[in-house]
């Protein structure tokens, strides 16, 4: 990791959104940022707020604040698969720029693996238990970080060496082959297409690969790493469409049409293939990608085509650090922190305490990244 001073944004996935003819995409940042928020407080902010105007929740907002048991798909479920979503957004500006600079292929192959490397050990730190230095507790492969440096590193060396309908050909071969392989090699004992939490595939490989470094629970990473570069590819796709010479109009027409059928593809292979997150199915793959691509084409709308840009503006402070904030909050307890400032009253405000401590330790962390955003100090990977 390296940190620099200068004006963009922060690390690789983050600082080169810069469109032909100079013009900067924001909403790109502004999307990260938005994604982000989520991740470092805002879910809990969102419920304390919530539960303000009575309790229990409705039934919609509590399944779409957390993750369904096994099949389906909540708002909460699309954080990840967008957050890797946008990285595949960001490399064709990143590559076109750095090879512009006279930067070569090898230079960049070289780069790739740099960063797939950084990305894991700080997916170990962050939730695989490196710094325990205990080998019965380290996880290697169990993280939002590692399935982006998976993602990253499939989709990254495809844009190098592929062109653009080959790499598109080698997100729909990637979701193929995964449902083949999920649904036609037999898991001893239990056969072949079983999709149960303790029994498919992709967690028998994990288990069998990872042993004792195994996370335990029933998310699956090994096998799942085919669609992670699916997911990062379908990010590819709008990469290359913002840095097209359409028109703004054509460019929000592709993506709302890339989005919706995404979203129907996904709905109709969901009945053979269900839509699981744990397992990073073929058909949560392009629903999670739909929505992806709404998002970006709504926040492009708004931010790039109509200027309304300055709401937008604590977002992008948020992506400007995107990666070391995310490392920050799994180290650090940010509520905490907050609590130095609230603590004396959280006793005294009753049901207003749980929003009232989100929102100090969001503004914690905010004023953090704003104040290395005004520095112009931005951490990369």
């Amino acid at each position: 990791m390296s940190t620099e001073n200068r004006n963009g944004v922060a690390d690789e996935s983050a600082n080169d959104c810069q469109n032909v003819g100079s013009r900067r995409i924001l909403s790109v940042d502004a999307l990260r940022g938005f994604d982000m928020f989520w991740i470092i407080g805002g879910g809990g902010l969102m419920i304390g707020l919530a539960k303000l105007f009575g309790e229990p929740l409705p039934a919609w907002f509590s399944y779409h604040s957390k993750h369904p048991a096994w099949e389906g798909f909540s708002a909460w479920d699309l954080i990840m698969p967008l957050f890797l979503f946008v990285v595949g957004v960001v490399i064709p500006f990143s590559f076109s720029r750095r090879m512009q600079t006279g930067q070569s292929r090898t230079s960049l192959q070289l780069k790739i693996y740099r960063r797939v490397l950084i990305l894991f050990v700080l997916g170990m730190i962050a939730q695989g238990n490196l710094l325990t230095y205990d080998l019965a507790k380290i996880h290697i492969y169990c993280n939002t970080l590692q399935a982006i440096a998976c993602g990253y590193l499939i989709a990254g060396l495809a844009v190098l060496y592929l062109p653009v309908i080959a790499q598109a050909g080698l997100a729909v071969a990637l979701m193929a082959a995964y449902w083949a392989l999920m649904m036609f090699v037999p898991v001893p004992g239990h056969g072949a297409g079983t999709l149960d939490p303790q029994a498919n595939l992709a967690l028998y490989i994990d288990k069998i690969v990872l042993g004792s470094f195994q996370d335990g629970t029933t998310y699956t990473w090994i096998l799942s790493s085919m669609t992670f570069g699916a997911t990062v590819l379908l990010g590819v796709m709008a990469g290359h469409l913002l840095r097209s010479n359409k028109t703004d109009r054509a460019k929000l027409l592709w993506l709302v049409a890339f989005g919706l059928a995404c979203l129907g593809l996904g709905w109709a292979w969901s009945f053979h293939f269900p839509i699981i997150k744990h397992l990073w199915t073929s058909s949560m793959v392009l629903w999670a990608a739909g929505w992806s691509y709404l998002l970006l084409a709504l926040f492009y709308l708004v931010i790039d085509v109509w200027g309304l840009q300055r709401w937008a503006f604590p977002f992008v402070v948020i992506g400007a650090n995107a990666i070391a904030v995310y490392m920050a909050t799994h180290v650090f307890d940010f509520k905490k922190i907050g609590d130095v400032f609230v603590g004396g009253l959280v006793p005294h405000l009753g049901s207003y305490a749980p929003g009232i401590r989100a929102l100090a330790a969001f503004i914690v962390v905010w004023l953090i990244l704003w104040f290395l955003y005004r520095k112009k100090t931005f951490i990369r990977v």
